[in-house]
């Protein structure tokens, strides 16, 4: 038995049983041990443990919560209260496989409902759909049809044209979209057998197996990398260019700044300012200032270019900017969220040039403690750009131009790095995989470019101003009521996902303590220390990020966990983000001591940013995607060193070192055995001769196949 709870306890007897039970009618469909009841209930200490133990085997014995295996129980779906309060219908978004086959991830976070391809009803991947439930039937998932399709993912897909005499299909290059659709003649617009088009569905009779569609744009040849990288663009539903409207109104900004404009701000035109950007950066949207004040202090100032300023509310290219919803960074090439004369020139920090900003500047000590700070439009004149790393260098050698200011805001950086990460920050060092290209944007070699201390420098900058101006808003004062703000927020990780990863990373002979956050958060860290070089880092490094919720915009602020700031927001990069645009303009009118705006508005223009912001992402990651399978095309049968990165009941996901060129080692091509999948464990094992492939193992690959239109690479293991 268990020692009772004591007085001070966080658990107390009277509330418990509701809110473990709570906990289980959330889950219809998951199982829970009483350690991950406490884990969602945030109960850490021991007393509240036993509590919740003794709650559940209480629950059981009445018959409210069945044991689904040993020790793990779930909510009685077969009891009368259950039947009696479950919705026979859902909504939610369609997971499409390439069979047709379905499954709808409620809205509401409850299991995944499974649909058979003959109940769709024409809904496609991402779609959300209305789902009429089937009878529960006993050791069976829940399974329905659709009965509405509430609104369209996609706009427009892209594909091959084949063409017969009288009509074609567009045969979609994205394996989710299971369908073919059918194009008439004078709908092809003049596209031809073979190439790649851009389509939109018209019409879809409900006896039809195949939509109906026109072709909007023929964009080439398959293969060529200018068609590749637009395709990728129009998958994703962004523009392949802007509208004439937004380019001619672009072009009527004057390029002076106004000396009225001028006088109404503070001036920092001569104190030192510079930008540190990525060498291929075009557009610089912050800048740093260090100057030293007579008591001893230093005053760095924060300056973010003032889009706002030149992009008017309501204007063509504030809708057009709304709608991108961001800038999309393919391989070597931005596809801009403003024309290319805001973007690269008006707006863009250059050096050597008046720039209106918006900034934020702090008064530290030489400990890295704040002691004023101020927010507001200023002027700045950048007297160097400088790359990424040309300031490594001199931060390494404390050796080269301005290397006495930069050495100053690097030690004034590592300082409030070292506070976030006492107060329980994550350290995620993901690596980027970069390409050197030829003139024809053919990929001559990959690289891995890595986070270094200039990188971390203007992060950690970046990330104050970010974290004050939310502040600024967001905490409550006495009698006041909290203003309408757009927030970063990112949540608690989901227990169930942290304990598989716990799991994972002890199988790998790791360990992580996940009692209070601080402990989780150094334990983290401390992992990603400890697998730096070693067969398993990218592994992971990629599962943890997975393990973590999901960082959005929303005006309900939870504050970011990841970060451990209780505000957070983004205010860093309007020339590239449109929240931060949102941010400037609500934040000006705050410190104008203008009304609150409308919470439902800009709730609605927080959902939109947080979806466009996700295809921007994989729009990138499709490229970088394509761009691996193209540098391997010319290097079949050649041999390379990896490391097992996955497994699945289809086979081995192998990367090799040094570019994250990741392909599938397929099962049925592992000749020396019958291989089967240990799920728990992570890895396959041959049933004869037991050998074992799991994540992390160093392997030798052979280049088997390389299918450039899907983006996949096959490898052999030898």
């Amino acid at each position: 038995m268990g020692k009772k709870p004591s007085r001070g306890s966080t658990a107390n007897s009277s509330n418990i049983i509701k809110q473990v039970m709570e906990v289980f009618q959330q889950n219809p469909f998951s199982s829970f041990n009483y350690k991950q009841v406490s884990a969602r209930l945030d109960l850490n200490d021991r007393a509240s443990k036993d509590m919740v133990r003794l709650v559940v085997e209480r629950l059981f014995m009445g018959k409210e919560l069945v044991e689904s295996k040993r020790g793990k129980y779930q909510i009685n779906t077969e009891s009368e209260r259950f039947q009696k309060g479950m919705s026979r219908e859902v909504t939610g978004r369609v997971d499409m496989k390439q069979t047709g086959k379905a499954y709808i991830i409620p809205e509401d976070g409850s299991e995944d409902v499974f649909v058979a391809a003959e109940n769709t009803h024409h809904a496609l991947h991402g779609d959300t759909v209305k789902v009429s439930l089937f009878p529960m039937r006993k050791g069976h998932k829940r399974d329905g049809q659709v009965t509405e399709i509430v609104k369209r993912h996609k706009r427009q897909f892209v594909g091959i044209i084949e063409a017969s005499k009288n009509f074609a299909f567009l045969i979609p290059d994205n394996p989710s979209v299971p369908v073919e659709i059918l194009i008439q003649k004078p709908d092809l617009k003049g596209a031809k057998n073979g190439e790649k088009v851009v389509a939109v569905i018209t019409d879809w009779p409900e006896h039809a197996q195949n939509p109906f569609g026109k072709v909007i744009q023929i964009l080439g040849k398959p293969g060529d990398n200018h068609v590749e990288m637009q395709a990728i663009l129009a998958e994703y539903d962004f523009p392949l260019s802007f509208s004439s409207k937004t380019e001619a109104e672009a072009e009527k900004i004057p390029e002076e700044l106004p000396k009225e404009e001028i006088g109404k701000r503070r001036d920092f035109r001569k104190v030192f300012t510079i930008t540190i950007d990525p060498e291929d950066a075009k557009d610089f949207d912050d800048a740093v200032s260090l100057n030293k004040l007579a008591n001893g202090h230093l005053e760095v100032g924060v300056h973010i270019a003032d889009v706002s300023y030149y992009v008017r509310k309501g204007s063509e290219i504030d809708k057009e900017a709304f709608e991108r919803g961001t800038s999309v960074y393919m391989v070597h090439r931005t596809i801009p969220m403003l024309p290319e004369r805001l973007s690269n020139q008006l707006c863009s920090l250059q050096p050597n040039k008046d720039r209106f900003c918006f900034s934020a500047v702090f008064e530290f000590d030489e400990n890295g403690k704040i002691f004023n700070e101020w927010f507001g439009k200023t002027v700045i004149h950048s007297c160097r750009r400088f790359a990424y790393e040309e300031v490594q260098a001199i931060i390494e050698s404390g050796k080269g131009e301005y290397a006495g200011e930069i050495g100053t805001l690097n030690g004034l950086a590592v300082k409030l790095r070292e506070e976030r990460f006492k107060k329980g920050s994550f350290n995620f060092e993901t690596q980027e995989v970069r390409f050197r290209l030829d003139d024809k944007g053919r990929p001559l070699s990959i690289y891995i470019r890595e986070m270094k201390d200039a990188n971390k420098l203007i992060e950690d900058f970046m990330l104050l101003a970010n974290r004050k101006v939310a502040e600024w808003v967001g905490r409550q004062k006495p009698n006041v009521q909290p203003k309408t703000f757009v927030y970063r927020v990112h949540d608690k990780p989901n227990p169930e996902k942290l304990e598989i990863f716990t799991q994972l990373v002890e199988r790998l002979g790791f360990s992580l303590k996940l009692s209070t956050k601080k402990s989780m958060a150094h334990s983290f860290n401390q992992l990603f220390h400890d697998i730096k070089g070693t067969g398993a880092e990218n592994m992971v490094e990629s599962v943890a990020i997975r393990t973590m919720a999901k960082a959005f915009y929303t005006t309900k602020n939870i504050g970011h966990y990841g970060l451990a700031f209780p505000y957070y927001t983004h205010f860093t990069s309007p020339i590239r983000r449109y929240p931060d645009l949102i941010v400037h303009r609500l934040f000006q009118d705050y410190l104008d001591n203008k009304p609150s705006a409308p919470a439902a508005e800009y709730e609605l223009q927080c959902e939109h940013a947080s979806d466009m912001e996700k295809r921007a992402a994989d729009a990138e990651r499709a490229s970088v995607k394509y761009k691996q399978a193209e540098y391997m095309l010319d290097k079949i049968g050649q041999e390379f060193d990896a490391l097992i990165s996955g497994v699945s009941k289809w086979g081995i996901f192998a990367e090799i070192i040094g570019t994250k060129c990741e392909g599938m080692v397929k099962l049925r091509d592992l000749d020396d055995d019958f291989y089967y999948l240990d799920e728990e464990n992570f890895r396959v094992i041959g049933q004869r001769h037991g050998n074992v492939y799991k994540l992390g193992d160093p392997v030798r690959i052979r280049v088997k196949k390389i299918d450039l239109s899907k983006k996949q690479m096959d490898y052999i293991i030898l």
